[in-house]
């Protein structure tokens, strides 16, 4: 049986937990740096024949842009170190002990969605979302955008996608915590498709 944790103790736990998920992406996105140049490459290919060139407009930038893209790669890459501190912050509030050995489970489930979010943003939703904002310049305005500009975008929509492929596994938690179930989602469905 483990032992009750006091709030301090909790939020020191929570602080531990926090550093290793921040090193985690430290160094994967210190790893990612050097192949910058071809993951640049790799996201400016949803732009193709869209935005003929990207640019930039000082003279950190382009370190700047690198470094944007590395972070990005870096949150993938620590993705499975970040959900199993998540779980291992979690699991002790779980009052069923066999939930607490899903830990391979729920990493190796949240790495996927995530991954999957990411992937759908990048071949679904940014090409046809890159054509229909470009087309409000018209022949009067012609694009010059700038690469910081265009990684942020890219950024937003691939990890915002992958956050909201994480509502599966956000929901296992919340059931396992006895937060929600099954009679309480069936109750909220009007809300999902109101909204």
């Amino acid at each position: 049986m483990q032992k009750e944790l006091t709030l301090v103790e909790h939020l020191g736990e929570l602080r531990g937990r926090i550093i290793i998920c921040l090193a985690a992406l430290g160094v994967s996105s210190i790893a990612s740096f050097p192949f910058a140049s071809v993951l640049l490459w790799i996201l400016k290919l949803p732009a193709d024949g869209l935005i003929k060139k990207l640019v930039f407009f000082s003279p950190q930038e382009a370190f700047n842009i690198h470094m944007q893209v590395a972070v990005l790669c870096g949150w993938f890459i620590s993705m499975p170190v970040i959900l199993y501190q998540l779980w291992a912050f979690i699991s002790p509030a779980i009052i069923e002990e066999r939930a607490r050995r899903y830990i391979a489970f729920f990493v190796s489930f949240g790495f996927i969605t995530f991954f999957g979010g990411g992937l759908f943003a990048y071949f679904v939703l940014i090409p046809p979302a890159l054509k229909f904002l470009l087309s409000f310049g018209g022949p009067e305005l012609e694009p010059v955008i700038s690469a910081q500009k265009y990684i942020a975008f890219l950024a937003t929509i691939i990890l915002g996608c992958g956050m909201v492929f994480q509502m599966p596994v956000l929901s296992l938690i919340l059931t396992k915590l006895r937060i929600i179930n099954a009679r309480i989602l069936r109750s909220k469905y009007k809300y999902a498709i109101n909204n």
